[in-house]
């Protein structure tokens, strides 16, 4: 069925812009950027999950926007305020307004060490081992 006149002259059938996500916003099209980190802290997810999740406050090289980014992967990772990173999209599921990812072994952010890490090495900084 087609819109009536009173329809279209209210403007209820012009399609509305899609939202965009909170990533998209922040990183304006662009997969990764740059960021420096200001606080390091810990936080405790939603129900039904328990633990301590390391998330890293930093600020974007390139909008000045302030942003939370969880540390990924074991061990220590030596971030501390004025630490240059690379951030991602996709945050954890299990901790709210957390919507980003550090990128491990690029810039100030150490890789992984030892561990043995062979599944899912190239997000963690790990190298093939042959």
């Amino acid at each position: 069925m087609s819109p009536t006149v009173s329809q279209l002259s209210n403007g209820a059938r012009i399609s509305k812009p899609y939202p965009l996500s909170r990533a998209s916003l922040a990183f304006k099209g662009a997969p990764h950027r740059k960021g420096i980190v200001y606080k390091v802290v810990y936080m405790s997810p939603r129900k039904p999950n328990s633990a301590k999740r390391r998330i890293a406050k930093v600020r974007l090289v390139y909008n000045e926007k302030r942003i939370f980014a969880k540390v990924p992967g074991l061990g220590d990772h030596y971030l501390q305020p004025h630490s240059l990173v690379f951030v991602r999209g996709h945050g954890p599921k299990d901790s709210p307004g957390i919507n980003f990812h550090l990128v491990r072994g690029l810039c100030d952010f150490s890789k992984v060490e030892s561990f043995g890490r062979r599944n899912r090495r190239s997000k963690f900084g790990v190298k093939k081992l042959l």
